[in-house]
């Protein structure tokens, strides 16, 4: 069942074969969003997509392995194409959070987490934003998360790429904000995944520290995320929502 809220725009989700994306992708496509599904693994995406398609809403996958410039290049003219000439909202969700002590990071580490976390939303951004612009409309949503502001040890790369995905946020914001385009983050807390299951009790107790008390569910990020992507933040412009369950607040 969908409603009219964003009908007629079309959303490209990366990341959403599975936890938050997915999550995001279906909340986008219940408010009569046309969701394009990106991801590397076909058969979840297809899964992703039939699961909208069963609820009433209207989803395409477009498989996409991002890692560089011209990978972002590429799904952003994939995107358009399937949307009609157009992308309306973008979810930067894509993201990998390898942890580890400073001193064993290495230069494939760092180079891999910074070409997905920071330069892939950077071109895609490039790619999408300023058609976005010359339409005068267009929301870009970002995935940050709470440890880009504190300090947590084993975190030094993934913490540090969201930062500067902060950091993007804000001039995105003023660049393109002038010409309608809304460019948002969520920082989120500890999310139960299947992608964050592989690292054991780590998430719960970060999640032990907050108000909550507990890790979020994906739709609770999703909600999030739809939230600033919709006409109701229709005055919010470079915000770092914290949606880490009070964790940053106390």
């Amino acid at each position: 069942m969908t409603d009219t809220e964003l009908a007629g725009r079309v959303a490209l989700v990366t990341g959403a074969t599975s936890g938050i994306g997915a999550a995001t992708a279906a909340a986008l496509a219940k408010r009569g969003s046309h969701v394009l599904v990106c991801g590397r693994n076909r058969a979840r995406g297809d899964a992703v997509v039939d699961g909208i398609r069963a609820d009433g809403g209207k989803a395409d996958f477009v498989p996409a392995d991002l890692r560089d410039a011209d990978s972002a290049r590429t799904l952003a003219r994939r995107a358009t194409e399937l949307g009609g000439g157009r992308v309306d909202i973008l979810v930067n969700n894509a993201g990998i959070f390898p942890l580890a002590p400073t001193e064993q990071v290495t230069e494939e580490d760092a180079d891999a987490v910074y070409a997905l976390n920071v330069k892939v939303p950077l071109f895609l951004v490039g790619e999408l934003a300023p058609a976005m612009a010359e339409r005068g409309a267009g929301a870009i949503v970002n995935v940050s998360t709470m440890v880009a502001s504190f300090g947590v040890p084993d975190t030094a790369l993934y913490a540090s790429s969201k930062a500067a995905l902060n950091q993007l946020t804000r001039t995105w914001a003023a660049e393109y904000g002038p010409r309608g385009v809304r460019v948002n983050a969520v920082a989120l807390g500890p999310t139960r995944t299947e992608g964050t299951e592989i690292l054991g009790e780590g998430p719960d107790q970060l999640a032990a520290a907050a108000p909550v008390g507990r890790q979020a569910s994906p739709e609770e990020i999703a909600n999030a995320i739809t939230y600033l992507a919709s006409d109701a933040a229709s005055y919010v412009y470079g915000a770092v929502l914290p949606v880490d369950g009070g964790r940053t607040a106390v």
